[in-house]
């Protein structure tokens, strides 16, 4: 079986937001980063399925040729190998040019079953891996928790706001991946020397026009500073008061 998993290159989650000079874009002068949280549980669900069933692994992302370290990282916990589709704009691609270049190039690999995270820890959006099955054509479960892959088949349950759901979808499929689906693993040693040996494609990613076009972007305003009410018991009225009238969460 052929299994892609997808991840973001996402900026580490405690680094400082600073707005680009442009006010359009953040500026990104000394980011740490990492691979995104929801992506490293698609990874491991990935790797689990090919150990169950067979077949091999491949990790693809949209990035800058940075994201090797992370895609090696990847590929040290168990995968066969990665894909990089170049584009050094990769962060200012929309959900839809995302989605198009992706699918086309699981296409061109053969992909039975795809694995991604259910939402990027950068924006938040839970879009793209619905928008790659459907320019694919392909069934599509999001927010999974708990998977069984068959022969030819899948059945799924997955978080609603009414409760868990259980989906059986016939392969090739796209799986989104929510938190409880598993316990990423670490790469020991042994993952980290291989992942050196394994084979990492860099690849031109197909242009498409973003449907989405970005303003103007501004910071929240700092929080408002916070004081002391009173002390003890005699203090109580007065904090009801103000989180009634004033915050309004009474």
């Amino acid at each position: 079986m052929k299994i892609v998993a997808c991840i973001k290159r996402v900026p580490a989650t405690d680094v400082q937001a600073k707005v680009a000079a442009d006010a359009k874009s953040l500026d990104s002068a000394g980011y740490q980063y990492m691979t995104s949280f929801y992506d490293e549980i698609a990874v491991e669900e990935a790797i689990k399925t090919k150990e169950a069933k067979g077949g091999d692994v491949t990790i693809l992302t949209i990035s800058s040729k940075d994201a090797t370290k992370e895609v090696r990282e990847c590929i040290a916990k168990g995968a066969d190998g990665g894909v990089i589709l170049v584009d050094e704009d990769w962060m200012n691609r929309d959900c839809r040019a995302t989605a198009k270049a992706l699918a086309s190039k699981l296409t061109e690999m053969g992909a039975e079953l795809v694995f991604m995270g259910r939402v990027a820890t950068d924006r938040d959006n839970a879009s793209v891996g619905p928008m790659v099955a459907t320019y694919l054509d392909w069934a599509c479960v999001t927010n999974v928790v708990e998977l069984e892959v068959g022969d030819g088949e899948a059945t799924a349950k997955r978080e609603t706001e009414a409760g868990l759901e259980t989906v059986r979808v016939t392969l090739p499929a796209v799986i989104t991946c929510d938190k409880g689906l598993n316990e990423p693993r670490y790469a020991g040693l042994k993952g980290i020397m291989a992942a050196k040996k394994k084979p990492l494609e860099e690849a031109a990613c197909e242009a498409a026009d973003n449907q989405a076009q970005v303003l103007s972007l501004v910071l929240p305003p700092p929080r408002a500073e916070g004081r002391v009410i009173g002390e003890g018991a005699d203090a109580v009225p007065a904090l009801i008061d103000a989180l009634r009238n004033e915050a309004q969460v009474l």
